[in-house]
């Protein structure tokens, strides 16, 4: 038992003292210290002492730092690696290093970084990672980084920053971001009212400039003047008709969604029936309501058809389309959505929709088209019933085109095509 102890003592004291061949490893002022800079080195070397608390790596060829990278040294409180190829940072490569208190990437070439390894870094005080090709920061990247000092991400190619991004830094007194190719539009609005009115210490602020759009290049963000700029809203909306015509095989059920914001918002639709779920960006039809190139349709025409224009088009309307119809409207400053809940009843009578809702409703005969009228009964507020009209025309066809062509300022209204006389219900949250 004696001699098992003392060979485990000279393991561990061997393991203490190794270091690998092309760094040199000792104590310097109570640190341990391993030295691997300016060794042309391509990959992080293996057999590093457990309690190494100072690594640099500086100088040297290193392509990128996989995951694990530095795993041999859970106990390093700063980590060198400036002025190498460094291009992609993997998952896992930083994420052990919970001790970490410095850490210098600064130039390298890095465009892939694992921006969540951060939260495991939350002792970090000085993270430097400028001259690079960063060129997006997750607006929670630095959420666990409270005692974070000092932040340099100048010389990037960072664009915008998602507003709140420098919120969890409640110890920051060091930013330097000068020199990045920022779009000047509404999504930056809020980095300089941040920057004019914050105590961190912000220095080169003559060149924190605009690149885009071209009328602002060389501005100074610090001079840009207001913009107008405002986050999304949406309503879905319908025009009422008291059309007469004759019914005829078929139904086509047509939607408007009426953004508005600035930037002009992009439109997506979120569509929850009992088959599944759908996602459409709009627009995916031209205005003949055929296919844009690159969307797939079995006949040309996709079972919903979404405009430029923010109608929504489905032709053959029946139980497998009943459900929720989402319009989500998204620009740089936020994003809204407005939903409505669809199913079919026979006249006069009540129902429950795809997703188990109950609602009522009410005939009014009229020319031989029914209307829903002001008894439906809505499961939410007065003001979010959607009172939608029936109306006849002719068939799939001529409803996509009509589509196609509803103008911008006035949206399309709900067309029903059929053999059957039922009722549309709609119910908005």
């Amino acid at each position: 038992m004696q001699e098992l102890r003392l060979l485990c003592w000279v393991v561990l004291v061997g393991l203490v003292q190794a270091c690998p061949e092309s760094c040199d490893c000792g104590e310097k002022y109570g640190f341990q210290i391993a030295d691997c800079a300016y060794r042309d080195l391509e990959a992080v070397p293996p057999g590093f002492p457990a309690n190494v608390t100072t690594l640099s790596l500086s100088a040297n060829r290193l392509p990128s730092l996989p995951e694990g990278a530095f795993r041999e040294v859970p106990l390093l409180q700063s980590l060198w690696l400036a002025h190498n190829e460094i291009r992609r940072v993997a998952a896992g490569a930083l994420a052990p290093l919970g001790q970490l208190k410095s850490l210098d990437l600064s130039h390298n070439l890095i465009s892939d970084f694992a921006w969540s390894d951060l939260n495991n870094l939350s002792a970090l005080q000085l993270l430097k990672m400028d001259s690079n090709e960063l060129t997006f920061i997750p607006r929670d990247a630095f959420r666990s980084l409270r005692a974070l000092r000092s932040l340099q991400l100048n010389h990037n190619r960072l664009h915008t920053l998602a507003e709140g991004t420098f919120a969890p830094l409640t110890a920051l007194s060091h930013l330097q971001i000068n020199d990045n190719p920022f779009d000047c539009t509404c999504g930056i609005v809020w980095f300089k009212t941040w920057a004019l009115t914050t105590a961190v210490s912000i220095p080169e602020q003559d060149n924190i400039t605009c690149t885009s759009p071209h009328v602002l290049k060389g501005t100074r963000l610090n001079h840009l003047l207001p913009l107008p700029c405002s986050a999304p809203s949406v309503q879905l909306t319908y025009q009422p008709s008291q059309d007469g015509a004759e019914l005829r095989p078929g139904f086509v059920l047509a939607l408007h969604c009426d953004v508005d914001g600035q930037p002009a918002p992009q439109v997506h639709w979120h569509i929850q029936t009992p088959g599944g779920t759908v996602e459409i960006a709009s627009p995916n039809v031209g205005a003949d309501g055929r296919a844009l190139p690159g969307v797939l349709a079995a006949s040309g025409r996709p079972r919903f058809q979404a405009f430029a224009n923010g109608s929504l088009l489905i032709p053959d309307f029946g139980k497998l389309e009943e459900g929720t119809y989402s319009c989500l409207a998204t620009n740089e400053l936020g994003s809204a959505e407005s939903s409505v809940n669809v199913a079919l009843a026979t006249p006069g009578e009540g129902g429950e929709d795809a997703l188990g809702r109950r609602f009522h409703g009410k005939a009014a005969e009229g020319k031989g088209c029914y209307t829903v009228d002001n008894e439906v009964q809505p499961s939410g507020p007065e003001d979010n019933v959607v009172i939608i009209y029936l109306s006849r025309t002719g068939g799939p066809e001529a409803a996509a085109a009509a589509g196609g062509g509803v103008s911008e300022k006035q949206p399309p209204g709900l067309l029903l095509l059929g053999k059957s006389l039922l009722l549309l219900f709609f119910i908005a949250f």
